[in-house]
C-alpha cells in the first residue's frame, strides 16, 4: 500500500508540472496507509481531494476520511490508521433475567443467550449473534410481567431505561451508552390501546449500518400498507402524494450522479407495481434545490405522465449550472412544505383526504440553511393539524447513506410509530439500489399483471425468461387425435387464445390447460369464441378460411391460485394496465395505451413458441401505417386464396408482422396459434393473439426466419369489437376477479 500511495503521489506531481498547475497545493502521501484496509482518492493528492478508507467486512476504519485543504490533510495523519473490529452494543442492560456470557466487548460472531428470573415471562430472541453491521440478530429479549396495561417495552442493547411502571400514561425514557447514537424514540408512553407510542430505540455506533435486506423488509412493509390502503380507497377520493428529495451534495463524479438518478427511478418503478396512481414531486438538492417536477405541475397535467417525468430525470445533466458544495436539508423540507401549503389552499377537502409520504435521501450532514427540524415540524403541523387521529396521514422516511451521515440529527426528521421503521442508515448508493431491487419483489406483488422473471443474466441455463401467464392448451378430438395451441392467463378465471384452435364439436371436457409448475392439466368449464367468428364466412369470395375475430376465452373450472409462477399478463384498455404503464388517472385512456404501445411505424414485439420441450421467445416487428398496407398485400399469396383485394382478407382487426424489413422476423408455427403477441418492457402488455400466416416455414426449422413475403397476422386487442367481447367476460364481476376496463 505504501508503494501505491507513493506511485499516486508521483503521478499527481508530474501531472501538475505538465499542466502548469501549482504543485504546492498537493497534499503529502505520508502516513496515509491503513492496516488491513485500503484508501481511495477523489482527485489524487490535489486540493479538495477526499480520501476515504475501507476495511474488510467486520472491521471499520479508525478514521473514515480526510480532505486535502491548503496542501494539508484534514484530519492530519499523525500515525497510520487502523481497521478495528466491529462491536455490537452492550446487552448487559437486560432486566429481570440473565445474559450469558458477560463480556466487556462483543465482537462479530459473538453469541449471547438469555433467560428470565422466576415469575417473569420471556419474549424475543433466546439467542442473538453480533453481525458484521454492528447490530444484534433477532429481536430484543424481554422478561416481563403480565400485570400491567402495556407489555414491558424492554431494554434494547446499549440503552439504559428510566421508568418501570407500564400502565396507561406511564412513560419510559431511554439513553444510549457513550459514543452511541439513539435512533428511534427517547420517550415512549403507554396508551389506552395497550401499545407503546413511538418506535423501539436502537443504539448505533458510527460504523453501524442497516443491510439492504433489513431496510427492504422494514421500508416495504410500511410503504406497502400505504399503497394498499390508497388502492383500496382511491375510488372515493383518497389520494397518495409522494415527495422525493435526493441529496447530491457529496456526489463527486458523473457516474455516481447517474446512479443516484437510477435509484429514484427504481423507487418509482417499484411503487408503480401497485394498482395505484400516486402524485409525485421530485427534488434534487445540495446548496440549492432543483425541482425535477413539482406536485402542482404533476396534478395540473403538465407533467402527469410518469414516463415523461422519468425521462426528464434521466435528461437532467450532471453539468447543469447548480451548486453542489453545501447540504441544505432545511431548504429541501421547506420546498416540500411550500408545495403542501399550495395543495391545501387549492383544495382543502382533498388535502385532508390525501396520504402524504416524504422520502429524503442524504449522504452528508446538514452544513447550511440551519436546523431542518423546524421545517419538518411545519410539515407535521400542516398535515396533522393537532389531531392525533391524523398522524397516520403523514409518513416521513429518511435514508442516510455513507460515512458522513449525522444519525442523531436525522433521527428528528422522521416519523415515530409502533412496529414501523422510518430511518435507515446504509453504506452507500449500491446498498440503496439493492434495497429497492428487493423492496417489493415479484413474490409480494403476485396480483399485478405483466410481471415476469428475467433469467437473461444466466442464473437459469434452461430459461431465458419465465412467463407466468403462458398456457399450453391441449384439445382431444372425437377421433382420438390431439391438437395443441398456446394461450395467456388474463385473470385467475380466464385464458385468452385463438378461436380457430377449436372445432365446432369440441366440448369443454376435452380441453385442458397446462401452466408453469402445474403437472396436472387445469380443467376448462366453458369455451367462449367471439360471436362473429366464422371460418367459412368468405368462401364465396375466394377466401377458404377467414380468420376475422379469431379470439376465444376459456373459462376455467376453478380459478388458478395466483403466485409468482402463475399470474396474468396485462390487457390494454384496463386500469390495471394504466398502472403498469405508469400512467396517472388523467392519462390512463385506451387511446393513450395505443399511443404508447403501437404508435411507431415498426413496433418491436414478441410471442412465445413451444419448440420441443422448450419454450422460446420469437421476436417480430409489427408493421404500422404504410408498412401495414404492404404487409397485408402478401395475404393474397396464401395457399387457396383467389381474392384480389387484400382488405377482404385482412382487416384492421389484425396486426401484421413478418418479412425482412427493417429486420428479418421470426415466424409463427402451427402450435404457436393463440399465444400472446406482446410488447416487451418492465411490465408486459399483450397487444395481439397469434392467428394465421401466409407460408408454412416450419418444415425446415422449429424456429424459422421470415422471407420477404412470409407474413403473420395477429388479432388486434385494440379493435373496438375485440375490446367489447373481452369486457363482457373479463369485466364481469360475477365471473372471477374482474378487470377494470377504461
Amino acid at each position: 500500500m505504501e508503494y501505491e500511495a507513493l506511485h499516486l503521489f508521483i503521478l499527481a506531481y508530474l501531472c501538475g508540472l505538465i499542466t502548469g498547475s501549482p504543485t504546492s497545493t498537493l497534499c503529502s502521501n505520508e502516513n496515509l496507509d491503513i492496516s488491513m484496509g485500503r484508501f481511495s482518492l477523489s482527485n489524487s493528492f490535489s486540493e479538495g481531494s477526499v480520501l476515504r478508507y475501507t476495511c474488510p467486512e467486520g472491521y471499520y476504519p479508525s478514521v473514515k476520511s480526510r480532505q486535502c485543504k491548503n496542501g494539508r490533510w484534514d484530519p492530519k495523519p499523525i500515525k497510520k490508521s487502523q481497521c478495528k473490529m466491529v462491536t455490537c452494543p452492550d446487552p448487559r442492560g437486560f432486566e429481570n433475567g440473565d445474559v450469558y456470557p458477560l463480556k466487556q466487548r462483543y465482537f462479530v460472531n459473538s453469541t449471547t443467550t438469555y433467560s428470565c428470573h422466576f415469575g417473569y415471562t420471556f419474549s424475543g430472541s433466546v439467542a442473538r449473534i453480533c453481525q458484521p453491521n454492528g447490530k444484534w440478530s433477532g429481536g430484543t429479549p424481554i422478561c416481563g410481567r403480565n400485570s400491567d396495561h402495556c407489555p414491558d417495552p424492554g431494554v434494547p442493547p446499549g440503552t439504559t431505561r428510566s421508568g418501570n411502571m407500564f400502565n396507561i400514561d406511564d412513560k419510559v425514557t431511554y439513553k444510549c451508552d457513550r459514543e452511541l447514537t439513539l435512533i428511534g424514540s427517547r420517550e415512549r408512553v403507554c396508551q389506552e390501546s395497550g401499545l407503546w407510542s413511538g418506535t423501539e430505540p436502537e443504539c448505533y455506533a458510527d460504523f453501524t449500518y442497516d443491510t439492504p435486506e433489513e431496510a427492504s423488509e422494514s421500508f416495504s412493509s410500511s410503504l406497502k400498507t400505504n399503497l394498499q390502503v390508497s388502492q383500496q380507497y382511491e375510488e372515493i377520493g383518497v389520494k397518495l402524494d409522494v415527495y422525493i428529495a435526493f441529496d447530491v451534495s457529496n456526489i463527486i463524479d458523473e457516474n455516481e450522479f447517474e446512479k443516484a438518478k437510477g435509484v429514484i427511478s427504481k423507487l418509482i418503478e417499484k411503487i408503480s407495481y401497485y394498482e395505484v396512481s400516486p402524485n409525485y414531486e421530485i427534488l434534487i438538492f445540495a446548496t440549492d434545490v432543483t425541482r425535477i417536477v413539482s406536485m402542482q405541475e404533476f396534478k395540473s397535467g403538465q407533467k402527469h405522465n410518469l414516463l415523461q417525468i422519468l425521462n426528464k430525470l434521466r435528461d437532467f445533466k450532471y453539468s447543469s449550472k447548480w451548486k453542489r458544495t453545501g447540504t441544505n436539508i432545511a431548504k429541501a423540507y421547506f420546498n416540500i412544505y411550500k408545495s403542501m401549503l399550495i395543495e391545501k389552499e387549492i383544495d382543502k377537502k382533498s388535502f385532508l383526504k390525501t396520504q402524504h409520504i416524504v422520502i429524503l435521501f442524504s449522504d452528508g450532514q446538514a452544513n447550511m440553511g440551519g436546523n431542518p427540524k423546524p421545517n419538518v415540524v411545519k410539515i407535521k403541523n400542516l398535515v396533522i393539524q393537532k389531531d392525533p387521529l391524523r398522524e397516520e396521514k403523514l409518513d416521513l422516511y429518511v435514508f442516510g447513506m455513507g460515512d458522513d451521515v449525522n444519525a442523531e440529527d436525522i433521527n428528528h426528521l422522521k416519523t415515530d410509530r409502533e412496529n414501523e421503521k422510518f430511518f435507515f442508515k446504509l453504506r452507500g448508493l449500491q446498498d440503496l439500489k439493492e434495497t429497492f431491487d428487493t423492496m417489493i419483489d415479484e413474490g409480494t406483488s403476485v396480483q399485478m399483471c405483466g410481471l415476469y422473471k428475467d433469467y437473461s443474466d444466466g442464473s437459469d441455463s434452461h430459461k431465458h425468461r419465465q412467463y407466468p401467464w403462458l398456457a399450453k392448451i391441449l384439445v382431444i378430438r372425437s377421433d382420438g387425435k390431439m391438437s395443441n395451441c398456446m394461450g395467456s392467463l388474463v385473470t385467475s378465471t380466464f385464458i385468452l387464445t385463438a378461436a380457430h384452435c377449436f372445432n365446432f364439436n369440441d366440448t369443454h371436457d376435452k380441453i385442458t390447460v397446462d401452466m408453469e409448475s402445474k403437472s396436472k392439466g387445469i380443467q376448462v368449464k366453458e369455451y367462449i369464441p367471439h360471436p362473429r367468428y366464422n371460418l367459412t364466412a368468405k368462401r364465396h369470395k375466394g377466401i377458404p378460411e377467414y380468420y376475422e375475430f379469431d379470439i376465444a376465452l376459456l373459462q376455467l373450472e376453478e380459478p388458478v391460485i395466483i403466485s409468482p409462477d402463475i399470474r396474468p399478463i396485462c390487457i390494454p384498455c384496463t386500469k390495471e394496465t394504466s398502472a403498469a404503464l405508469k400512467l396517472s388517472d388523467r392519462e390512463g385512456t385506451c387511446k393513450k395505451h395505443e399511443e404508447m404501445l403501437l404508435s411507431a411505424e415498426t413496433v418491436n414485439a414478441a410471442f412465445m413458441s413451444s419448440i420441443g420441450v422448450k419454450i422460446e421467445q420469437k421476436d417480430i416487428t409489427i408493421k404500422q401505417g404504410n408498412l401495414w398496407n404492404d404487409c397485408i398485400e402478401d395475404a393474397k399469396k396464401a395457399k387457396g386464396i383467389t381474392a384480389t383485394n387484400a382488405k377482404d382478407i385482412v382487416s384492421h382487426n389484425f396486426l401484421c408482422s413478418g418479412g425482412i424489413e427493417p429486420i428479418t422476423d421470426d415466424v409463427a408455427c402451427k402450435g404457436d396459434s393463440g399465444g400472446a403477441t406482446f410488447v416487451p418492457g418492465a411490465r408486459i402488455v399483450q397487444v395481439g393473439i397469434v392467428s394465421w400466416g401466409v407460408k408454412d416455414m416450419c418444415t425446415r426449422s422449429p424456429k424459422p426466419k421470415s422471407e420477404k413475403d412470409s407474413r403473420d397476422y395477429h388479432t388486434n386487442l385494440f379493435s373496438p369489437e375485440i375490446r367489447s367481447f373481452l369486457k363482457k367476460y373479463l369485466g364481469n364481476e360475477r365471473i372471477g376477479t374482474p378487470l377494470t376496463f377504461l
